[in-house]
């Protein structure tokens, strides 16, 4: 062996270590760019070497090192050709062999290595003992298996470890050897093409068609192969039209066998008792045995003179040559899977009864997919995502760094007119579109909803999953907990509400001294600054890393936050419509020492946190926006962050899980991610960025992600392209408002409607006339959206009693208003199928080119965005501030928080602050009662008047319905 071994050999041939854990050893042998081919030719001439002397004993007809190196170059170098045309297109990609190696043949580790750096490739070796268990080299399998980085797996253990059990551990599509029964099974069909030959099989076909053998007509001998290897061989040689005989050496009838063969191989090492004198002269003889832990080669027996000795270094170096070329085309089969194709979903039937049932029986009626088989339908590996029971999982955002490369689908906005107390049904349309688009024009699609809050679910709406043929499945899992993402807001803004009343407290009744040594304790004689707490430091110009050097002054800047209870704007939150906990006073305990104040709880989606979630676009900026929130200011008007608290850790793991979008489906099997679900009067009121961005690779180039805004498109929609779009980077290019000629008839002067309650016969009768002066709130809308430059398709929600003639009013109204169309849409009654036209609608509207454009500039003072959206959006006269409002805008504008966009806080049941005032109101003042920050998502709220992030239960909540079949663990009454 030459001296250019790698580390990992010169380990190998330590001595055994002591009884302990098993050796392993995992080894990146890292490619190099160029210079490869040096170590391979040293390589070569190491085998020469071995060749030596021996070799000049060959007939002519024998093959020569020379002539069997040329053919080991010419696989190596069409492998390197592959390789480099695949990574012009994927400069990243570099393709990864794994070798789980029991034993010590450093030779084949050494030959893999170097021809591996001259293709391009990268090796990792997992070393173990050769005294490894089936148990334990199955371990390291199932690890490989799933380890994304690599790309195939090949097996160096000693023959009598090859057991089913451990072949079949592999995943056949990194079973680069072949072994697998999948594999060989393919190959015995005659589907060569489609998986893993044996390369040691292939190397032995190569080396006689190479050396001038004919094979066609040749009765052939395998002795003493076993396995996937005689499987491999006698199939390869049946192609060739050989006639193909196995024995092995103890069988009696070898030496006859030996005498008719025309060409024998040799499978595994002879036996010394079995004399080369069997083998008649002329006879063409192929050794590819190998001893892998004794490292021995060769016949082990004096040579004679054949009509052509192929020896086993000769098909060893040529397997790894073929090995090397299976790797290439695993790299490049697994590209493929990478790229954007026509997802290959099975959807599910719909047989659609009338009347329609319930949302909850229709629901139940439907058994979904499990939800790993819808992943892979889709294009996720197994490894990216995490499930939750059968129907339901999260994905990681692993698959964004995967898919980087792919382009983005097209991106269609869901928004609303202004909307009544009975809703109008926008996730409902989402649905519909998405099932229309997939299950009834094959085109890949993905809808993206926000997750609802269990406050109005027990309260007053029942769930938000869609309805009738168009909702999400189990709809009860999408109402109820889902997979607790809102838990972990709760639990970790308490958290931090809990941590500011607390640091309060003890800056209150401790010295500075005390307060330091508490904040920065004695451990095990040592004291030292957690990571956070240096960042504070930095924070606060205090260039120092030991505790004990800083000075009075500092330790008191460091420990004191100073925090001016009266500015404290962070408040607990509880997932439950509770009106008692509006307002609070906290403190009451004697253990309070006196520190009382007043306080309040939010709804949980109100929470930053939310809205931090809905807007991250990765965990480090997930961790840097919550680090970044402002919960108070300080006593000299500087903000108080959640990194001043030193909460910032705690909080980014208890959100760690729920930032992964949650992966469940339709009615019809399309895929749908649930994900954030922030309050949309006070926050952005929009899924997450993350589930967006996800689902916009998932669908390829030519497909479509549905997304749905809160509310009408006065805020919903606003908020998404001034905050979100600003957040994502991400361009739309459809808008699909909807509308309902129910609510159109309210905002043209029909009479007021309430949940619950039955309608008056305006809205159950034809009423032409209030529809047409209410599609002033549809027309307004509209002109909202072209303000962004984006095409408008109007969907119309049908109800059983809306007429003929009020839909194709409502449809050539919308038209004549700019909308690139309007269409009537079916699926609340019939699903996809009843909205295939508003999804050619939209399709036909993606392929123009978005001209979007946002509707303010960011840079602009405070006061001048929140006038813009006011008078263009709203259709305000001009806006009003209170003194708090101006007071808190240059706060925050001097903090530097005055570049931020704008986030509304306005009622959704008009187009001004005014509930009552439907339609298009004009020549109105907007009032702005307060304005507060949200930092850490990243905008400034101001207030329109009196904004309630508390609801409350109505006199019969949703609950009275709500029950459990303890018989069927069956939920009732939900919708």
């Amino acid at each position: 062996m030459g001296t250019r071994l790698p580390l990992v050999l010169r380990q190998l041939r330590r001595p055994p270590h002591p009884p302990g854990p098993p050796l392993r050893l995992r080894v990146p042998c890292r490619a190099s760019s160029g210079g490869g081919s040096g170590g391979r030719e040293d390589l070569l001439g190491q085998r020469r070497l071995l060749d030596g002397q021996a070799r000049s004993s060959r007939s002519p007809g024998g093959r020569t090192p020379a002539a069997r190196d040329s053919i080991v170059r010419e696989v190596i170098q069409n492998s390197k050709e592959v390789l480099s045309l695949l990574q012009e297109k994927n400069p990243a990609f570099k393709p990864v062999l794994a070798i789980i190696q029991a034993g010590d043949d450093n030779l084949m580790q050494e030959i893999n290595q170097n021809l591996a750096e001259e293709t391009g490739l990268n090796i990792t070796h997992i070393c173990l003992p050769p005294d490894s268990s089936e148990a334990e080299i199955i371990d390291e399998i199932l690890k490989i298996n799933e380890d994304t980085r690599v790309h195939g797996l090949a097996l160096q253990i000693s023959e009598n470890l090859f057991s089913n059990k451990i072949l079949n551990a592999l995943k056949p599509e990194k079973d680069v050897d072949g072994v697998t029964d999948i594999n060989l099974g393919k190959l015995v069909r005659g589907d060569a093409h489609e998986c893993f030959v044996s390369p040691v099989a292939k190397a032995v076909i190569e080396l006689l068609e190479k050396s001038g053998v004919n094979l066609d007509g040749k009765k052939i001998l395998v002795v003493g192969a076993h396995g996937s290897l005689e499987a491999a061989l006698q199939c390869l040689f049946q192609r060739k039209g050989s006639m193909t005989m196995s024995s092995q050496w103890k069988t009696p009838q070898l030496q006859r066998k030996l005498h008719e063969a025309d060409i024998v191989v040799l499978g595994s090492r002879k036996p010394e008792e079995i004399p080369l004198t069997w083998i008649q002269p002329g006879t063409t003889v192929l050794n590819c045995s190998h001893d892998f832990l004794s490292g021995k080669v060769g016949c082990g027996s004096p040579r004679i003179h054949f009509g052509g000795l192929i020896e086993e270094d000769d098909v060893s170096l040529l397997a790894a040559a073929l090995r090397i070329q299976n790797m290439v085309s695993s790299g490049r089969r697994w590209l493929r899977e990478q790229q954007h194709r026509r997802w290959r979903l099975h959807c599910l039937k719909l047989q659609p009864l009338s009347p329609v049932p319930s949302d909850i029986e229709i629901s139940r009626g439907q058994t979904p997919k499990a939800v790993d088989v819808l992943a892979k339908e889709i294009g996720l590996l197994a490894d990216e995502i995490e499930i939750y029971g059968k129907s339901k999982a999260k994905v990681r955002l692993s698959v964004l760094e995967r898919l980087k490369n792919q382009a983005d689908g097209k991106y269609v906005l869901v928004a609303g007119i202004t909307p009544t107390p009975l809703g109008e049904g926008k996730s409902t349309v989402t649905i519909g579109l998405v099932q229309a688009l997939t299950a009834h024009l094959n085109v890949n699609s993905f809808a993206c909803l926000r997750q609802p809050s269990q406050g109005p679910t027990f309260g007053v709406k029942g769930g938000a999953a869609g309805g009738g043929y168009a909702q999400v499945i189990p709809m009860e899992e999408f109402n109820l907990h889902l997979t607790g993402d809102i838990h972990a807001i709760t639990a970790a803004n308490n958290l931090l509400a809990a941590a500011i009343d607390t640091r309060i407290l003890h800056e209150n009744t401790q010295t500075d001294k005390a307060l330091y040594n508490r904040l920065v304790p004695l451990v095990n004689g040592v004291r030292e600054f957690s990571e956070i707490q240096l960042a504070r430091l930095k924070k606060l110009g205090i260039n120092k890393t030991d505790p004990s050097t800083l000075t009075e002054e500092e330790v008191s800047k460091f420990a004191r936050l100073d925090i001016n209870p009266s500015t404290i704007t962070w408040q607990r939150v509880l997932d439950t419509n509770d009106r008692f906990l509006r307002k609070i006073t906290i403190g009451q305990g004697n253990t309070e020492k006196g520190y009382f104040r007043q306080a309040q709880f939010d709804i949980a989606v109100a929470s930053e946190i939310m809205a931090v979630l809905a807007l991250t676009d990765s965990l480090a900026d997930m961790k840097a926006r919550l680090g970044r929130m402002v919960v108070a200011s300080d006593k000299s008007g500087h903000p108080v962050t959640a990194d001043d608290l030193g909460v910032t850790g705690a909080l980014t793991v208890l959100m760690k899980d729920a930032i992964k979008p949650n992966l469940m489906q339709t009615l019809e099997g399309t895929p749908v991610f649930v994900h954030a679900g922030p309050f949309a009067n006070i926050a952005h009121g929009n899924s997450s960025v993350l589930a967006d961005k996800i689902a916009l690779k998932l669908v390829g180039e030519e497909g479509f992600v549905v997304t749905e805004a809160g509310f009408g498109a006065d805020i919903g929609m606003e908020k998404f392209f001034n905050i979100k779009c600003r957040a994502s980077g991400l361009v739309p290019n459809v808008v699909v408002l909807v509308a309902t000629v129910r609510a159109l008839k309210m905002h043209g002067g029909g009479p007021s409607v309430t949940a619950g309650v039955p309608l008056k016969k305006e809205y159950t009768e034809e009423n032409i006339q209030l529809v047409a002066d209410g599609c002033c709130n549809l027309q307004k809308q509209i002109q909202i959206a072209q303000l962004f430059g984006v095409p408008v398709v109007v969907a119309l929600n049908v109800f059983k009693t809306d007429t003929r003639a009020e839909i194709d009013l409502v449809c050539e109204l919308a038209k004549r208003a700019g909308a690139f169309d309007a269409v009537p849409c079916y699926h609340w009654s019939v699903g996809g199928k009843g909205s295939v036209d508003l999804a050619r609608a939209v399709r036909e509207a993606a392929s123009k080119r978005s001209r979007f454009q946002f509707l303010y500039d960011v840079q602009l003072p405070v006061v001048d965005k929140i006038r813009t959206i006011a008078q263009a959006v709203y259709g305000a006269k001009d806006i009003e501030l209170s003194p708090e409002a101006q007071a808190k805008i240059d706060r925050y504008t001097k903090q530097g928080f005055g570049n931020l966009p704008i986030c509304m806080a306005k009622t959704h049941l008009s187009l001004s602050h005014e509930p009552d005032k439907k339609g298009v109101p004009r020549d109105f003042i907007l009032p702005i009662s307060d304005v507060r920050a949200s930092i850490g998502a990243g905008f400034i709220y101001p207030l329109v008047g009196t904004m309630s992030t508390m609801p409350g239960l109505p006199t019969r909540p949703c609950f009275y319905d709500i029950d459990l079949d303890t018989e069927t663990e069956q939920v009732k009454g939900l919708f």
